[in-house]
Formats: structure tokens, sequence, C-alpha cells
């Protein structure tokens, strides 16, 4: 126990140069996810951010194998995957069932390119769960120049994304491109989640696209509001994760993946405890049937 919160060795680390690094791109990370998040969730497009980790996975393998940079193969993998599932899955009765062909697919070949990968284990470990020391200053700069591009188009696109995700008939009938906004969208979803392969790992990315947003929107169901706690969740949990995780040495995603479900836990029990007030004070002030008394 003295070993994982050793916060004297944990202070000394913060000063190494590729600990600063890590921190700065988890922070990108934390905000995209952030931003992001709130309408993964309003989308109902959860699973779909885990079959576009499986993709990014696979193309990270790739990338490592043929000795390029592996957030270009991540980046490259989500972008396909991204495009299959809003191509293919365009109606909702067939969504699962295209997110789960892609799913498998990318990780049975992600799987079998790691297999013939001849480096060192900790290479291909650092895929699946992430590997702060992999992340190099020309990473943060590719890993910001993404986020900022997918920013701008969600600043572009956010009033009729969402308007097309709250009422999905009556944005259809008022002209909004709602398959086009899908697709667009599901891009930017892989490009976000190939950002957080090599901070969190591909197969645990869903601890900061999508657990910090279902936090928020148990919160409030305000879009700004939703997404202001969403971004200051997953920034918690990703530059906390990271904290945590440099004196035991142990993969970062598994301190994200607690904080972002610690955080959950603790909205859930938040609204558990306001509704039951509400239920009471609503029982309270309510009038008394002249019948009854």
């Amino acid at each position: 126990m003295d070993k994982i919160f050793d916060f004297g060795q944990t202070w000394q680390l913060l000063g190494f140069p590729f600990v600063i690094t890590a921190l700065l791109a988890a922070g990108v990370l934390g905000l995209v996810a952030g931003v992001l998040g709130p309408l993964v969730v309003m989308r109902r497009m959860s699973f779909a951010v885990h079959g576009t980790s499986e993709l990014a996975f696979t193309g990270a393998a790739a990338a490592l194998l043929v000795g390029v940079g592996v957030e270009f193969g991540a980046l490259a993998g989500a972008v396909i995957a991204a495009l299959l599932l809003g191509l293919l899955g365009g109606r909702e009765s067939e969504r699962d069932s295209v997110i789960g062909a892609i799913l498998s697919f990318g990780l049975g070949l992600g799987v079998l390119l790691l297999w013939f990968y001849p480096g060192r284990t900790v290479n291909k470990f650092g895929i699946l769960v992430g590997q702060i020391v992999s992340v190099q200053p020309t990473n943060l700069l590719v890993l910001v120049v993404a986020a900022v591009v997918v920013l701008l188009i969600v600043a572009a696109i956010y009033r009729p994304l969402l308007f097309a995700g709250v009422d999905p008939h009556v944005a259809a009938a008022r002209g909004v491109p709602s398959r086009l906004l899908s697709v667009v969208f599901a891009v930017l979803v892989g490009v976000a989640t190939a950002l957080g392969v090599q901070i969190v790992g591909a197969l645990l990315v869903v601890a900061l696209m999508v657990t910090p947003a279902a936090a928020a929107t148990r919160l409030t169901a305000s879009p700004w509001r939703a997404t202001l706690l969403s971004v200051a969740f997953a920034e918690i949990a990703a530059l906390g994760g990271i904290v945590l995780s440099l004196a035991p040495g142990a993969p970062v995603s598994a301190f994200v993946t607690a904080i972002s479900f610690l955080i959950y836990l603790i909205a859930r029990l938040i609204t558990y405890r306001r509704d039951r007030v509400r239920r009471v004070t609503a029982a309270d002030v309510a009038p008394v049937s002249p019948v009854a008394s």
C-alpha cells in the first residue's frame, strides 16, 4: 500500500519531462472527451465508442508492426471504424449488430498483428492499457492539432447535432442533415478515441469518453452544464489517474477507470438523494382529499 501511495516519490516524478508531457496530453484528451461525451451519451453511442476503440487498437498494432508512429495508426484505424459505423449503422435497429461485427473483427486482427510484432512485450501491453512514457513531444503536437480540429468542428455543428440528438424526427422534418451529421460526429468520436490510445489504452478509452459524461448527465439536464461537468470529471480522471500511477508504475488505465467509476457512483448517489428529497417534499405539500379528511 505504501508503494502505491508514495507521495514523496510521486512529487519527485512530477518534475520529469515525460510526466509533464503526459499530463499535458491527458489534459487535452480530457477536454475533448468531456466535450464529446454528453453528445455520445445523448445519441446512445457508448457501444460505438468501444467498437471504434477496437479499430484504433488494430491501427496502432499495425503501426507498431511497420515501425511508424502508433498515434497515426490509431487515428487511421479509428477514422475507418467511424466511417464504417456511420455508413453501415444508419438504421438504429442494425447499429448494435454492425458495431459488434466491427468490434470483433478489429480485436481479432489487432491481436494477430501484435503476435507478428517481434519487439518488446511492454510496447504491446501499452497499446491495450496505456503507457505514459510513450507520449513524446511529437505525439503531443499531433494530439493538440487533432484536438483543435475536433473542437472547431464540434463548435460549428453543435446546435444541429444537439437538435438531431434530442428530437431526430423533428430535426429531419426541418431539413437537418441528420445522416451526414451522424457520419461527421462518428469520425470526430473516432479521432478522439484514437487520441486516448497511448494514455489510457485502446481497451479502456471508454472510461474517459463515456463515464464522466454519464455522471454529468445524471446531475443536470442542461446540455451546457452537462458539458462543463463532463469536462471537469474527465480532467479529474485523466490527470488524477496519471498522478496516482506514477509511484507504483502501474498502468494509467487502472486508475483512470477507478476515478471515473467513483465519480459516476457519487453522481448516482447525489441524484438518488435529490430525487428522494423531492418525493418526500411533494408528498408533504400534496393537498389532502376532503374524503380522506
